[in-house]
């Protein structure tokens, strides 16, 4: 096995025999892939921006899309079940109903409503007609009737 080492700015593999070797004042040994490397570092350029470093790869996520595998998301399982006050027989009965059983249902209950306040009404005339005593419609006819008393001179 060949003992290769990392380009310090690129981060590409440095094969035996190639690359330059830089060291700093402060003694750190920095080894370049080639002079593009070398000089790109000592211009002060940021190798995370720079587009074919493995910095840039790295930080923009290019090429891993082949090597890790997308996690499944789960997705919800829809399923139908009664409500209060109603089945699911019920709900499915009325999701499958036609337009026209609908406005013939909607009109028979209107019809009921209707009969049902006349049978109120009539009931309340009724009772009316039997709370009014028989001689306060008299005098209410007699006054209704009588003539006016001082006519126009």
């Amino acid at each position: 096995m060949v003992k290769t080492e990392l380009c310090q700015f690129s981060g590409y593999r440095i094969a035996p025999g190639h690359g330059k070797r830089f060291v700093r004042i402060d003694g750190k040994v920095l080894t370049f892939l080639n002079g593009k490397t070398e000089a790109s570092y000592k211009m002060k350029r940021n190798p995370r921006n720079t587009s074919w470093t493995v910095l840039y790869r790295r930080k923009h996520k290019k090429g891993t899309t082949e090597e890790s595998v997308k996690r499944r998301t789960r997705r919800t399982v829809k399923f139908d079940r009664g409500i209060q006050g109603a089945t699911l027989e019920q709900i499915l009965q009325k999701r499958n109903q036609t337009q026209d059983v609908r406005k013939a249902q909607r009109e028979q209950l209107i019809r009921a409503a209707k009969d049902k306040n006349k049978q109120k009404e009539a009931s309340k005339k009724a009772l009316k007609q039997k709370a009014v005593p028989q001689k306060a419609k008299v005098a209410q006819k007699m006054k209704a009737q009588a003539p006016r008393v001082g006519g126009k001179r």
